[in-house]
């Protein structure tokens, strides 16, 4: 007598490979790796930078907050921006019980350039202006190498 072959109990958990050894793998890199990095991270890490480099010359940019957003909101009015222009950064100001606050848009900052260097160089001239505007000073003021190329 034929006894019917029962398929064997799923494992708990996901599967890792089919039986043909193919499906998922480890990771492409290590987490240690820039390549690991979302692009996100990437951008974070270039805002941190160039807040770095300007608090060696400005220690009152301890005080301040700086952030990643995506990109800008757009507050009810159709008016708000030009139809050309998107803006890279921004500033708000310092209320009660919160610090100033500079805003650096990523979307924007990366379609408008095409590699890290320049990508790095672009957010570096956005917080540079940031800055002077919140400070009351003009972007050469904050960083006497601004708008070199």
């Amino acid at each position: 007598m034929d006894t019917p072959v029962t398929p064997r109990d799923a494992a708990p958990g996901p599967r890792r490979r089919d039986r043909h050894g193919r499906g998922m793998r480890g990771p492409v890199a290590p987490p240690q790796v820039p390549l690991s990095a979302s692009r996100a991270e990437g951008f974070a890490d270039l805002v941190q930078d160039s807040v770095e480099r300007l608090e060696r010359h400005w220690p009152q940019l301890a005080d301040i907050d700086f952030l990643v957003l995506e990109v800008p909101r757009l507050d009810g009015t159709a008016d708000a921006w030009d139809d050309e222009a998107v803006p890279l950064g921004g500033t708000i100001p310092a209320r009660e019980g919160r610090p100033a606050r500079v805003v650096v848009y990523r979307r924007p900052v990366e379609f408008r350039t095409k590699g890290r260097d320049e990508r790095a160089a672009l957010v570096h001239e956005v917080v540079v202006e940031q800055v002077a505007e919140l400070l009351g000073l003009t972007p050469e003021t904050v960083d006497p190498r601004y708008g070199e190329d």
